[in-house]
């Protein structure tokens, strides 16, 4: 990978908060189209928001983006350009967590800070056999003192690379390659049976549900659409207009036309399509959502927000996953 053995703090800043939450083999990819486009934090800083979050569409959870483009922006302006090398100061910056500064702050200047990512966590939890859940407050201090006890404070950036190379490759989630292991022989999960049960996690995750209707309104060649402001999944990419139901709803003919009559105060509607159901799964939610496209004779007065895009151009704006599916796979264009 690209950034392994790095030493430009801005790439390794950037390697980090692209892969929170997002697989290496996907990440890859982006990392390189970032910096292809933006190769220092003084053009990521310049660059339009809209610009960016485009190039990082599909990568989901874009709080992340949004905390990399005010990121960006206060290295510039506060910084001059320069990463700060001290890991309290490094904190300070959005999005940039404990883990992240820890990583920033090896891997760039060596400074002796032990990462903790879910690779680190589970060599630990079973090479010293700890029973505690990871993600309580005890369970965290415990592994936080533990990590930064094994940490080689002369080497911090090799060892931090190279534990969590170890969980990746060896030490792994599922089958474990414990008979290749070298650290087998003195390895506590292994001696007790317990590699299959460690690290063990508290809490259980439960999704939330939710069913998103979107209708697309349409006038002659162009499509209203608007940027979600609010804080709620999808925050800064742009969506169609949007009924949010907790039950599924039936649509025809006769009740879109009467729900767009009461919603926006125009009759002259006609039913273009109905997509079917386009389901995306989210960490604590699963959305369910179908497209209505309407045509239009005019377009309604009493829309003063939101613009009103060619569809020709409607791709250049980002766009959720879910909306993006729908557009490539049942749009007629």
């Amino acid at each position: 990978m690209p950034w392994k053995g790095e030493k430009d703090p801005y790439k390794i800043w950037l390697s980090e908060i692209i892969l929170q939450q997002t697989r290496v083999e996907q990440g890859l990819a982006y990392y390189n189209r970032f910096i292809s486009t933006y190769p220092t934090v003084f053009d990521l800083a310049k660059a339009k928001d809209q610009t960016v979050f485009k190039l990082w569409e599909g990568l989901g959870y874009y709080n992340r983006c949004r905390n990399l483009l005010a990121t960006a922006k206060e290295i510039v302006k506060t910084f001059n350009g320069k990463f700060p090398n001290d890991y309290e100061t490094l904190l300070t910056l959005k999005g940039v967590g404990p883990y992240t500064a820890a990583a920033i702050a090896s891997f760039a200047f060596n400074a002796p800070h032990a990462v903790l990512d879910g690779n680190v966590f589970r060599v630990i939890a079973r090479y010293e056999g700890i029973d505690v859940p990871t993600d309580t407050t005890t369970g965290k201090k415990i592994f936080e003192t533990r990590a930064a006890a094994l940490l080689d404070k002369k080497h911090a950036g090799l060892y931090n690379q190279a534990i969590m190379d170890f969980g990746a490759t060896v030490c792994k989630p599922l089958a474990p390659t414990c008979t290749l292991c070298p650290l087998q022989k003195t390895c506590v999960a292994h001696a007790t049976a317990q590699v299959n049960q460690l690290p063990i996690k508290e809490k259980q995750l439960v999704k939330k549900e939710r069913r998103f209707y979107y209708f697309l309104l349409q006038v002659q060649d162009e499509i209203w659409v608007t940027e979600r402001k609010h804080k709620d999944i999808w925050q800064g990419l742009f969506e169609f207009y949007l009924l949010g139901a907790e039950k599924k709803m039936l649509w025809n003919e006769t009740n879109v036309q009467q729900f767009l009559k009461e919603q926006l105060g125009t009759s002259s509607i006609k039913l273009l399509q109905r997509s079917p159901e386009i389901k995306q799964q989210l960490t604590h939610q699963i959305i369910t959502a179908q497209f209505i496209r309407v045509a239009l004779a005019k377009k309604p007065s009493s829309i003063t927000s939101g613009k009103w895009q060619k569809i020709s151009q409607i791709k250049k704006l980002p766009f959720p996953k879910l909306i993006n599916q729908y557009l490539g796979e049942e749009f007629v264009w």
